[in-house]
């Protein structure tokens, strides 16, 4: 087997540790890997390392986190390390123009879906949200651009119907793994083609608003299943019920006609007398099958309605009264 080309990895959440372990198990030198700087989290506020950091210490492999990558001793620091190619999963910082322009192999990318198609920073809960019924892993050759560079490898997968955006990512973060290293060993051999992306045919992937949580009971029901699904687990869907914030973790459109009467938006429907949760849409009824309440664990609807008994009637709202 040929030498391996030397790699600079740049990566920061979970999405990016497979990539990261399959270099390494495929043989790439790792000169560096560089993740963002330790952050606080949990209750306590404690300053906690990225996945990518803990997998790279794992590994044996040298870690830096600067704050900005465009610093000028990084970038000197990047230039004498002069690795063969920068690979950059999820990494959660723009790449300066003189990285891009640093490896003669190029700045590759590996993103969750098929571009052009979701540029942006929330690929995957906008693929469930948008009802696509397939996603993917694009590598690509890094421009200036967000998303925009020539295209490297592309492949498909199915999005099943109870696809979340927790199944969704676990699928495509293996996947882009091995599409990964494929990419770079066929860069390295010379077989690969850069394919300019068709900008005609680009959408936008922008990072999810806080405001975007909660159900807005006015939309149809299909499109606040597939809402709901695309925030599973986390952030997670809201809905307010009273003064109660719920979570709601599992849901289903119900057959026309199966749901009886009719109410307005948000109403909670006649079946809650036996213990199914339907909330009129402003199109079709959704029922809710499991959810959590704040400070709460996981229940079904039957078991939240047995500790909270609600009327016909009620509302399933956007904030507390």
């Amino acid at each position: 087997m040929s030498r391996r080309p030397s790699v600079v990895f740049m990566g920061t959440p979970d999405f990016a540790v497979p990539s990261l372990r399959a270099l390494v198990e495929a043989g790439f030198p790792i000169q560096a890997v560089i993740t963002q700087p330790d952050r606080p989290r949990g209750r306590g506020h404690r300053l906690t390392p990225s996945p990518v950091k803990a997998a790279a210490l794992e590994l044996g492999l040298p870690v830096h986190q600067p704050e900005r990558l465009a610093e000028p001793e990084v970038l000197e620091w990047l230039d004498r390390l002069a690795p063969e190619a920068v690979v950059v999963v999820a990494f959660g910082q723009k790449i300066p123009p003189r990285v891009l322009q640093l490896p003669p192999l190029g700045c590759i990318n590996v993103h969750a879906s098929l571009l052009p198609r979701h540029r942006g920073a929330a690929p995957i809960p906008r693929a469930i949200m948008a009802g696509d019924t397939e996603s993917g892993i694009t590598t690509m050759l890094m421009d200036e651009g967000w998303d925009t560079g020539p295209i490297l490898l592309q492949e498909a997968i199915p999005l099943g119907p109870d696809e979340t955006a927790g199944s969704l990512h676990d699928r495509l973060a293996e996947l882009g793994a091995r599409l990964l290293v494929e990419t770079l060993q066929r860069l390295q051999e010379g077989s690969l083609t850069p394919t300019p992306q068709d900008d005609r045919l680009a959408t936008l992937a922008p990072k999810l608003r806080p405001e975007e949580q909660v159900l807005d009971w006015n939309r149809p029901a299909v499109a606040l299943e597939r809402h709901i699904r695309a925030l599973h687990p986390h952030p997670g869907a809201v809905t307010f019920h009273g003064d109660r914030r719920l979570i709601v973790e599992r849901a289903a459109v119900v057959a026309p006609g199966e749901a009886g009467g009719s109410a307005e938006p948000g109403q909670v429907l006649e079946a809650v007398r036996h213990g199914r949760l339907l909330i009129q849409t402003g199109d079709g009824v959704l029922e809710i099958l499991e959810l959590r309440p704040a400070g709460k664990r996981t229940m079904t609807a039957r078991d939240y309605l047995n500790g909270f008994p609600t009327e016909p009637g009620e509302r399933m709202g956007s904030n507390a009264p």
